[in-house]
């Protein structure tokens, strides 16, 4: 049977990732739902096919048989429609970071936002499916990691579960985004005379990502540095991770981790010893390309982590987070 799936915030970036990898699904239909806040958003054209739009409400989600809800919406929106499909008997996959983190004060530091809906902290699962997958597949309320924990998360958990990084010198991780991941609402910052031949840091020392990745990984803030730049392109993330190696004294050695951790795992792709990946690699797919290098005499370590930030740090992993919840291939619609 075909499941009905619908969508929330259909005209942003994430959105219009979703639309296309839904249409394209073998078990998924996709509904397009509006809400108010889309109200002032640009209309399709005339005549545009596309799949059936209907309101976002609770009786409209109903009487169209639509079992899963993608919110691509910001966080004040997710809090807002959440409680309302969930009581409507509807799963939820939310794309913002309204219930990625445990406590409303932890919400409140790093958003600088009172959360609405502090009870449902404890019903998010969070949706990194190489983490967390078994957990995942009963979900009802699915938090869909943010774009760059993604990517750093894959990079540094094994490293540290492995026990091979000095943490007294601490990680540094440099993330560098194409300009979508800023969403699709018009502002200054990402207009085309800002960002064209321009290169930019923003949200130093306290990006809002950053509890993401010490939750996943195990790091304490203290040992981890994060910073996330703009670059001129529209789509893609590259991290490049650096670290000081206790134990590995080889690329290859430090790649013998990744390979045990990630034996098996369709959407992670690692590099032969001293090759890394670009960004061309992962352009429009699902996959977290993952190489490394070590320099023995030193101890000096760096990893080079890719993805596409609407696909596998959005849309895609939303998808295949859906896969295992309803109990589909995990690949089914990405590969």
């Amino acid at each position: 049977m075909t499941t009905h799936a619908g969508i929330v915030g259909f005209r942003g970036y994430s959105g219009m990732e979703l639309q296309r990898i839904l249409s394209a699904h073998p078990r998924t239909s996709p509904w397009l739902l509006e809400h108010r806040a889309d109200s002032s958003a640009a209309p399709q054209p005339i005549g545009h096919a596309g799949p059936p739009r209907i309101p976002c409400t609770p009786e409209a989600v109903a009487d169209a048989g639509i079992a899963v809800v993608f919110l691509a919406t910001p966080p004040e929106v997710s809090m807002e429609l959440a409680p309302q499909l969930l009581k409507g008997g509807v799963r939820v996959v939310d794309l913002s970071g309204a219930f990625r983190l445990r406590t409303a004060e932890r919400y409140k530091h790093w958003y600088k936002e009172e959360h609405t809906q502090p009870e449902l902290l404890a019903q998010a699962v969070y949706g990194l499916p190489e983490f967390n997958r078994e957990a995942i597949r009963g979900a009802r309320l699915l938090s869909n990691p943010g774009c760059y924990p993604t990517a750093a998360s894959l990079a540094i958990r094994p490293l540290v579960q492995a026990g091979v990084i000095q943490r007294s010198a601490g990680v540094v991780c440099d993330a560098k985004s194409g300009v979508s991941g800023a969403g699709r609402k018009p502002s200054l910052k990402t207009s085309f005379c800002e960002v064209t031949e321009n290169f930019s840091a923003y949200s130093i020392l306290d990006h809002r990502h950053v509890p993401e990745v010490l939750l996943n990984t195990g790091l304490d803030e203290s040992e981890f540095s994060f910073t996330a730049q703009l670059i001129p392109i529209d789509r893609g993330i590259l991290e490049t991770i650096y670290f000081r190696a206790a134990g590995p004294d080889s690329s290859a050695a430090l790649l013998d981790v990744y390979q045990k951790a990630y034996a098996g795992e369709p959407f992670v792709r690692l590099y032969p010893a001293g090759a890394v990946p670009d960004l061309h690699a992962v352009a429009r797919t699902n996959f977290c390309d993952i190489g490394v290098k070590l320099d023995p005499k030193s101890g000096r370590a760096v990893v080079v982590a890719c993805i596409d930030n609407l696909v596998k740090g959005a849309a895609g992993q939303a998808v295949q987070n859906m896969n295992l919840m309803f109990g589909f291939g995990e690949t089914e619609g990405l590969l």
